[in-house]
């Protein structure tokens, strides 16, 4: 049986201070629970040298929030993954709702952005997610099964390798979040298309990514078909971290 995972995303949070006394401190409560969940923070990328030093023998593994579709070249800003695997970055986000809404990540961007980073062995976190718009217009399941078959589509022969989010947008950083039973319906549909995909679709986690907390982490967790969390807001908290993972252990 698959662990599940707890990824938290700080998002463009952070400062060297702030960061060590984070990291110490969620290192020192996975060390006095059970590890039978996996844990990880991914940060920016100016940090990950710093969270590696810091995460390094410990139960916390790190990532990136994005990872470049190209290998290396004139890509003046971006970080290749080859570059992120420099520092033992276990996960990579692609994907996230906020790259598609203020950067026009297409679904096609998507799906390369997550074989770049197979490519290194590092595992995306692939997110997909509809729109209030598109939940209102009944598009969820469409939606998402879109965006998740782009990414099988350009990976399929190691699609089981990956980790898949589904963030609602209309629940992030909201203080919004959908129902388990909303979260769990779309779960079902996730993995209905994983499983048509692959014969290894039971290794693959599919995490709850729309504002997931420490109060509604054990509700949301109990979903047969949810088997983690990327944690936004509540990653940056070291005490609420650590108890939604509790939560998650206890799932």
């Amino acid at each position: 049986m698959k662990k599940k995972l707890i990824a938290g995303n700080w998002k463009m949070n952070g400062g060297r201070e702030a960061n060590e006394a984070l990291v110490r401190a969620i290192v020192a409560g996975l060390s006095a629970q059970a590890s039978s969940c996996d844990a990880a923070v991914c940060v920016p990328a100016p940090y990950l040298a710093q969270v590696q030093a810091l995460c390094q023998g410990s139960g916390l593994a790190w990532g990136a929030q994005d990872v470049s579709e190209h290998e290396q070249g004139a890509y003046t800003g971006e970080v290749s993954a080859r570059m992120l695997r420099d520092f033992g970055t276990r996960y990579a986000i692609v994907g996230h709702s906020e790259r598609r809404q203020y950067h026009g990540e297409s679904d096609a961007l998507v799906s390369h952005k997550a074989r770049a980073a197979l490519a290194q062995g590092i595992t995306p976190i692939v997110c997909v997610g509809e729109t209030l718009a598109e939940r209102e217009a009944g598009q969820t399941e469409a939606v998402v099964k879109r965006q998740l078959a782009a990414v099988i589509h350009d990976n399929g022969h190691c699609i089981s390798e990956i980790v898949v989010a589904y963030e609602p947008v209309w629940a992030i950083g909201t203080g919004k979040t959908a129902t388990p039973e909303q979260a769990q319906q779309v779960h079902a549909v996730l993995r209905a298309q994983l499983k048509a995909a692959t014969a290894h679709s039971d290794r693959i986690c599919l995490l709850y990514g729309g504002s997931m907390n420490a109060a509604n982490a054990a509700s949301l967790l109990a979903q047969p078909d949810i088997d983690g969390g990327l944690i936004g807001g509540a990653s940056l908290k070291a005490a609420d971290f650590l108890q939604i993972i509790a939560s998650a252990r206890a799932a």
